[in-house]
This record gives structure tokens, sequence and C-alpha cells, in this order.
């Protein structure tokens, strides 16, 4: 494992080690990945095998806690392990093409799952992978499962040579204690319906080690040459889900003491009824998904906005939304008295279709065009950050903030997803 960054003045400071330096063994075991070292790391003392220019040494280091002040690098593409499915649905596949490189990578890496929550089908998974998930206690894990009928999840994943029965695989992780949150790609025609229906109900019965299962809409760009044909779901077969939705969680409330299944952000919207309250969501566990993830924005803003009701100093803003959510957004900013200081902007994405409404997939070219034709974009342009990539700052299609901001003629800020920071920059804080 390789040192990407050392805390001052922290234990792994005190060591010696340093950027760049590569952790070969901790306490005598050799590791594989990061997974590995924080699975030997656990001990007061610790004993690392430590390469450097060529030279291995060793180097102890005493644990004051549980932070070491050591950043370890992500994997590489090269050692991640990819997708070998080619499911109907697949998000990768309706990219257009001369894209940047990692945006065409499909994990299927558990290790991923653990650490960053990322979905991974099990379809892939050898023996040896099992037995590492369940001798090291990794957990939770986070499983797309799409439907438990093994023969339409087989055509869900594109007839893979392999077989993709899930429930077996689901079973034995449950079996030796690994939780896990399980999602369903809702495709209106395929496994919807009665298929659906027993996909939530045969899911149900691992409670609590499937802690979750998470239905979310399939999402369909225009770049679909050649591909399964597919369509969106419709604001009617919304409601009627959010309907059979809610009638499937009392049953299970009452039964398994969880509501167990929850429905995507993006269907509520579809739909057109009120989000869930916050305690329907039973603690937000899969909010990074999509689920909740408005709701608990949304009473954050009210909260903030009830703690500070000066307005804004410093002229208006104009804020960047996707078409889904820019309805909600001017709303609450409406009741936070903010409607003078900050104009919303529900940027079409061109770029992927209309079918796609969520601001993480807008462009900066799709946000160039649409704010290039408004007369008064006031002091600044407020972005969300969900738009742009970590590290660098710039856009799917590679187009940077500064870029933006050259071309409209005023200062572009990238604000994160959170109330408190989009009400600081509003109020030019």
């Amino acid at each position: 494992m390789t040192v990407a960054a050392v805390r001052p003045r922290s234990p792994a400071a005190a060591a010696g080690l340093a950027r760049g330096d590569r952790i070969v063994a901790v306490n005598g075991h050799r590791l594989r990945d990061v997974i590995d070292f924080h699975f030997h790391a656990g001990d007061e003392r610790l004993e690392l095998s430590v390469e450097r220019e060529g030279v291995v040494t060793l180097r102890r280091l005493d644990r004051r806690g549980a932070d070491l002040g050591l950043e370890l690098a992500a994997p590489r593409p090269g050692d991640i392990a990819t997708c070998a499915n080619k499911c109907v649905f697949c998000f990768i596949h309706q990219l257009p093409k001369g894209m940047r490189k990692s945006l065409y990578v499909k994990d299927d890496d558990f290790r991923l799952s653990f650490l960053h929550g990322n979905y991974i089908t099990l379809s892939d998974l050898d023996e040896g992978s099992f037995e590492r998930i369940i001798e090291q206690r990794l957990s939770p894990l986070y499983i797309s499962v799409h439907a438990t009928d093994p023969e339409l999840r087989h055509a869900l994943l594109g007839r893979p040579r392999h077989s993709a029965e899930i429930l077996p695989r689901l079973e034995r992780l449950a079996k030796a204690g690994i939780r896990m949150h399980a999602q369903i790609v809702l495709c209106p025609g395929l496994n919807d319906g009665p298929h659906l229906e027993r996909t939530v109900f045969e899911l149900a019965p691992l409670h609590p080690q499937v802690v979750t299962t998470a239905i979310v809409p399939v999402g369909l760009t225009r770049h679909r040459e050649r591909l399964p044909a597919l369509t969106s779901l419709a604001p009617g077969e919304a409601r009627a889900l959010v309907v059979t939705t809610e009638r499937w969680q009392q049953g299970w409330l009452a039964e398994l003491g969880s509501r167990f299944v929850f429905l995507a952000d993006e269907i509520y919207l579809l739909a057109g009824v009120p989000l869930p309250p916050a305690a329907a969501y039973e603690g937000f566990p899969i909010a990074e998904d999509g689920i909740g993830l408005v709701r608990r924005f949304e009473d954050g803003f009210a909260r903030a906005a009830g703690r500070h009701r000066a307005r804004s100093q410093g002229g208006v803003v104009t804020v960047v939304s996707g078409e889904l959510f820019a309805p909600r957004l001017t709303a609450l900013l409406s009741r936070a008295g903010l409607e003078r200081s900050a104009h919303v902007a529900a940027v079409r994405n061109d770029f992927f279709g209309p079918a796609i409404g969520v601001a993480g997939l807008l462009t900066g070219r799709d946000i160039q065009r649409d704010l290039a034709a408004r007369a008064n974009l006031g002091r600044a342009v407020l972005v969300p950050a969900v738009a742009v990539r970590d590290g660098d700052g710039v856009f799917l299609d590679d187009a940077t903030p500064a870029d933006l901001a050259r071309d409209l003629g005023v200062p572009v800020t990238v604000v994160e997803p959170t109330p408190g920071a989009l009400l600081k920059a509003i109020r030019g804080a």
C-alpha cells in the first residue's frame, strides 16, 4: 500500500513514514490492499515493513487512539475488479464516446462496496473473495439485486456466461452475519409489478442481515444506440408505486420492526407527492444512494435558515439546479425569505437527454448554455459540488468552473450540498 499523506505530529509521522512509502506488511502479515492494512493494524503497537527507494526497513508505530495520521492511496484502475455483465440498463453503456477514460470503468469490486458503498452484483465473486469477506467481516456490503427470479435477473444482467442467481449468495453472507443493503433498478415492463413484489418479499426474510432494499428508477440517456429498448418510469406509475410501497412498509414495520423497503427521492418527485418525514427513513442509512437525501437537506435547510433570518448582504446570486429538484429548491428559498437574494436556474440536461433531471449529471456546457440566455445572473453563480469531480473539480464534459466563469462573465462558486454551505454562499458570508 502506498502512503498518500502523513499528518504532522501524528503516530505515523513519529514513526518516520512519508508520502510515497510502500507499506508491504503489518506485524508480519503481507498486504494486498487497504482492507488488509486496517484488518491487521488494530493492535496498539505495530511493526510496519516499509519500502522506500527499493529498500525495505522496519518501522514501529505506537497507536494513540483510532487515528494513525496516515492516508493510503486509492486503488489504481488496473487493480479494481471490473464488471463482466452487460446490464440492459447500465448507465456506463449509455455514455457518449470521447469522454475521459475513468468514466467508462465498470467496477464490481467488493472492496469498493465495503469502503465506499459502491453497488456490486456478486455474480463475479469467486470462492476466495467470499471467504475473505466472511473472515474479515467486511460489512456492510451494497448489493445490486434487481430481481430474485434467476431467469429474469440473468436477462437483466445481459445474459452473462456465469450464473446470475442471487438468493443463495445473499443467504450465505447473511448466515455469516454480513450486513447488506440491496438495490433494485426498476425498469418498467421488466422487473416491476409482480416481479418487484416477488423480489422484495424474497429479500425480506433475510432481514436484519439484508438491512434495507432500495428501489431506484432506471436512468436513460439519449445515447442508447444499439441498446435494449427501455422506458422511463411515468408519473402515474410512480404514484402507484408509492402507494404500494407504503402498504408494504406498514406490514414490515409491524413484522420486522423496520420499513425495510425504501423508494428513491426521484420517485416521489416524479409522482408529485409529499416526501416521507425524516423518521420514516430510519436514520438515513442509504441517503447517499438518493434515499432520503432531499428530506434530510430540506429539513436541515429549514433549521439553518430559522437560526439565521438575516437576508443576504451581497446582492442576488443564481443557484444552479437540475430540473427535478429546482421547484422544491425555489420553494425552500421562498420560505426562508431568500427569494429576492437567490434565483434558481433549472438547467435542462441536453448532454444526456431530458430524462436526466438530477444536478449531479449536469455538464459545464449545459449550464453555460442555459445561463448565457438569462439577463441577470447577479453577483455570482453557485454550482452544486455533486456536478464536479472530486480532486480537480471538472464537470463530466471536462469543462471547469473557471471556463464557466470566463464565458458567463461572473464568478462561479462550487458549493457543497449542505444547507449551511448553500446559505453561507447565498448570503455572501
